[in-house]
């Protein structure tokens, strides 16, 4: 029998640890989970020094030839009132450290900059990740200026147009706008992120030969298909560096919610199978992830330490699964399907002739019911207010249904949704 992924004993030696200074919640175990209560002070500068005696892996991202560890931070946390993360999260080797224009109006890249005045000869050690959801160049330069005041800094190292679904907003244009931020030392590298249509943003984008970088929704949900691993590799072989986000592939509504309304638990006969094995389901998410040696980091919002300690274990560790592992994860993937929104919004919204933004709906009821975070569900929504799409007939968006390959309950999720508007 495999032996146990990490027991308590075993992550105090691979972070070097003492006793007292472990802080990882029984729920949390040792995987990226999706936990939002925050650590409630800032560390003071005083506090004494956890130093692990191993730092998280590295790979190479991409063409850049920059090494990078295989666990980012995500940024989508109130960064100012937990500096404390910032602080752990540098000291094992978690350096690359991703945030937007938006996250937070504002307030994780202050975050992150009140860090750099307090560490400003760590900066150059930090990959540092931010995002703009501007589409042309004066907005993109307006916003990058305020985010590097903000993130006191004066260059970033990768700047993402955030949250794409179609390649044909990477115009000459936004090139060209890439090319002078880069000759201008503002950014180092330039890409963007993607929630939707992945495949069909890094088949376009390998094509380009100017993207440096992308972050994608990537998971045992969603990569095991021919097109996805095509793009991947398609992707990599164009030498554009990959970081994997949602990798726990959390639905809009909680997991196992609507299975279990229908009197099944997919869920169930997972839990007993990795329980069996000695380790948990998140584990071997995100262990199926790293496996795949095109990505390069798998960026996780960790909003406390021990969630941040749990998953910097998982990182150092060396175990892999085995083919029966990824079966069952595989099998449970195909049978709740009908709950998990795999961001194909080039077929559920172009039915409703782009009248209502379901994938970003999709993903803002994974924020409040997975992730339990309401701000950042209301955030995700905030753009598309002018739409007004909560007010169309329920009618109507059966339509996206029958067009949904996993046939989620489009309608009720977006009558769900319409309350985080009111």
């Amino acid at each position: 029998m495999m032996r146990r992924l990490i027991d308590r004993r075993e992550f105090v030696r691979l972070l070097g640890l003492s006793g007292a200074a472990l802080v990882v919640g029984s729920k949390a175990g040792f995987a990226q989970t999706e936990a939002t209560q925050q650590d409630s002070t800032n560390a003071p500068t005083n506090q004494p020094s956890i130093q692990p005696s191993r730092k998280v892996p590295k790979r190479k991202f991409g063409k850049t030839g920059i090494e990078v560890p295989i666990l980012a931070l995500g940024g989508i946390f109130d960064i100012p009132t937990n500096q404390i993360v910032l602080e752990r999260a540098y000291e094992y080797g978690v350096t690359y450290w991703d945030t937007a224009y938006s996250y937070q109006g504002g307030r994780s890249e202050q975050g992150m900059g009140m860090f750099f005045e307090r560490h400003p000869e760590r900066r150059k050690e930090i990959f540092l990740v931010t995002k703009t959801g501007a589409r042309n160049p004066h907005d993109m330069t307006a916003q990058l200026n305020e985010s590097l005041e903000r993130l006191k800094t004066d260059y970033v190292d990768l700047y993402f147009l955030h949250g794409i679904s179609d390649p044909n907003v990477l115009s000459n244009e936004i090139k060209e706008w890439a090319e002078k931020a880069k000759a201008e030392k503002k950014i180092r590298f330039f890409g963007f992120s993607t929630h939707a249509n992945m495949e069909v943003c890094l088949e376009a984008a390998a094509k380009l030969g100017w993207i440096d970088g992308i972050m994608l929704t990537y998971n045992y949900r969603v990569m095991n298909t021919d097109r996805m691993k095509a793009a991947i590799e398609a992707a990599a072989k164009a030498g554009i560096g990959l970081t994997a986000m949602k990798t726990q592939a959390q639905p809009p509504r909680r997991r196992g919610q609507q299975s279990q309304e229908q009197g099944q638990d997919p869920q169930e006969a997972m839990v007993k199978h990795f329980t069996e094995r000695g380790f948990t389901p998140e584990q071997a998410r995100l262990k199926i992830v790293w496996e795949d040696e095109h990505i390069a980091s798998i960026c996780s919002a960790m909003y406390t330490i021990s969630v941040l300690q749990a998953n910097v274990a998982a990182a150092l560790d060396k175990t892999q699964l085995s083919w029966v592992d990824k079966a069952v994860l595989f099998a449970e993937a195909e049978q709740s399907k009908c709950e998990y929104c795999a961001g194909c919004t080039r077929f559920c919204e172009a039915a409703v002739h782009h009248a209502v933004p379901i994938g970003d709906i999709m993903r803002a009821l994974m924020y409040r019911n997975s992730y339990g975070d309401e701000s950042l569900a209301r955030e995700t929504l905030s753009s598309s207010v002018s739409l007004a799409w909560w007010k169309i007939n329920p009618a109507i968006l059966k339509v996206a249904e029958q067009a949904c390959p996993n046939r989620l309950p489009i309608a009720s999720l977006v009558q769900e949704a319409a309350t985080l508007i009111a």
